[in-house]
């Protein structure tokens, strides 16, 4: 069973930040790119930042030179892998459920498949 659990969510007051974990752990062969996604009431899902196997990021237009993505990759077999959100300069607009995305390998031969976290809370306000 792959778990992939978040952490780090609360209330910030506009212009502060905010560092979400998100740690993937259970059987995994190879763990490809992660990432976060959010969800604000009303709205669909949306990409917030991803992250490959080899580091390299993409941003949404609206969090770029704010965010910051960033990875620990341990060792395959039984790893523990954790992705990181660093939010700075925080806006009542980046308020929304946060999630953790990964695509990964259970087995070597198995497909990859995405799992989701189970979400945590952003709220930004005054």
């Amino acid at each position: 069973q792959v778990q992939l659990v978040e952490s780090g969510g609360g209330l910030v007051q506009p212009g502060g930040s905010l560092r979400l974990s998100c740690a993937a752990s259970g059987r995994i062969f190879s763990m490809n790119a992660m990432g976060w996604y959010r969800q604000a009431p009303g709205k669909l899902r949306e990409l917030v930042a991803t992250i490959s196997s080899g580091g390299t990021t993409t941003y949404a237009d609206s969090v770029k030179g704010r965010f910051a993505v960033s990875r620990d990759n341990v060792s395959r077999d039984n790893a523990k892998n954790t992705v990181y959100l660093q939010m700075n300069s925080l806006k009542p607009e980046d308020t929304a459920v946060y999630y953790c995305n990964a695509d990964l390998q259970r087995y070597f031969g198995s497909p990859v498949s995405v799992y989701w976290g189970q979400g945590t809370q952003v709220t930004v306000s005054s």
